[in-house]
């Protein structure tokens, strides 16, 4: 299995910016997918973005596309979600998912289609 571990999350307000970052256990493969959701209180998790851990993109949610973006991490085995112009809407915890069998070429819109997860990090913008 992989261990999965989200940070940067935190308070900000409307219009602003965080930079979230999803650390493997792992070395990781370029290639292999990568998952970003979100979920809030009383709601079902759901995709926000989906690509491959070396930056490439093939998926971005409406509520989301041209303000986030998937980035290679700085760090190594890491990926990055850029969260710009950041919305009250934007609240809620973040996770990081990924699966080495399953491919990047197609969003996987599911939960049960991912074989490991982190343990969220929670993102607060206030108006």
């Amino acid at each position: 299995q992989v261990r999965l571990v989200e940070s940067g999350g935190g308070l900000v307000q409307a219009g602003g910016s965080l930079r979230l970052s999803c650390a493997a256990s792992v070395r990781t493969v370029n290639s292999f997918a990568l998952g970003w959701f979100r979920q809030v209180p009383g709601k079902e998790r759901t995709l926000i973005a989906f690509g491959t851990w070396g930056g490439e993109a093939t998926y971005y949610a409406d509520s989301v596309k041209g303000r986030f973006t998937i980035a290679r991490g700085t760090a190594k085995n890491t990926a990055d979600l850029q969260m710009n112009n950041l919305k009250p809407e934007d609240t809620a915890v973040y996770y990081c998912a990924t699966d080495p069998t399953i491919g990047s070429r197609r969003p996987k819109y599911k939960t049960y289609e991912y074989e490991n997860w982190g343990q969220g990090t929670q993102v607060t913008v206030s108006s």
